[in-house]
């Protein structure tokens, strides 16, 4: 179908969204508390276990106590911003394609990937990003080294990158309703593997680390980001991450083109 007008910029189509989706959920302010009471009744739950388990050790595969303190903060963060941005997104894609819906993104005069990316906001799961944010500062408080500037730069890259990586994946699960007709349980494996990224990848056998890094990007959104707060940091690994988020950000595109050639909506 031909467009009417030119093309919306990608950044004037995600600001304008995220603002519209944000003053809906601003409607429900009552949320705000729930959310925050559930996301700190969790952290302190993994603090708790956390404490337990170094009664018994001083370091878990070489991570003290502050530095785990650091991932689960990083962990929470990034729960919170996919709770926020991605996962309900991804959900509608996967719904829409399902019901023959799609159409309604896919004529208007934007980039349809951006546009579907970008059209639901759970404004109240940034409760979590509060509370993992406020994780992060007593781990890094507990350090035993200093916080520089060097360290602040290189978590708020890899955490950029790790996100970016993580909504690849995720887009590419999603993008698999094209194909597929039971999605839902896909979606619903990764979100229990997420819980997976609570401790570093590090600790995990070999094969699963692999997988948790190279197949399912977990290692990358919150292992690496907390290394480099904490100077666990390797500078391969800081190239690794955005190598690899490159690479992602052309599959994922590569695949949800791809997708688009086999939809067969409403208007068919």
């Amino acid at each position: 179908m031909p467009r009417s007008r030119a093309a919306a910029s990608p950044w004037s189509v995600a600001t304008s969204h995220i603002h519209v989706g944000t003053m809906n959920e601003l409607q429900y302010r009552a949320n705000f508390v729930l959310s925050l009471v559930q996301s700190a009744l969790g952290v302190g739950t993994a603090v708790v276990v956390l404490s337990i388990l170094f009664r018994q050790t001083d370091d878990l595969a070489g991570w003290r106590k502050a530095e785990l303190l650091v991932v689960m903060g990083v962990y929470t963060l990034v729960r919170g911003m996919l709770d926020a941005f991605v996962q309900p997104n991804m959900e509608r894609i996967v719904a829409e394609i399902r019901e023959g819906k799609l159409d309604y993104a896919l004529v208007r005069p934007a980039d349809s990937q951006v546009l579907v990316s970008v059209r639901t906001v759970r404004f109240w799961a940034l409760t979590d990003v509060l509370v993992g944010v406020g994780v992060i500062v007593v781990g890094v408080a507990q350090l035993d080294t200093s916080l520089t500037v060097g360290r602040v730069t290189g978590f708020l890259a890899t955490l950029v990158l790790g996100l970016v990586c993580i909504y690849c994946f995720w887009l590419m699960l999603a993008t698999l309703a094209f194909w597929l007709v039971r999605i839902n349980e896909v979606q619903e494996l990764f979100d229990g593997m997420y819980r997976a990224g609570a401790y570093p990848v590090g600790i995990y056998p070999r094969w699963m680390r692999l997988g948790l890094t190279i197949l399912v990007p977990l290692g990358l959104a919150v292992t690496v980001p907390a290394e480099a707060i904490t100077g666990r940091l390797a500078r391969g690994t800081l190239i690794g991450s955005a190598v690899a988020a490159a690479v992602l950000v052309v599959i994922s595109r590569w695949f949800w083109k791809r997708g688009l050639r086999r939809y067969d909506g409403a208007s068919s």
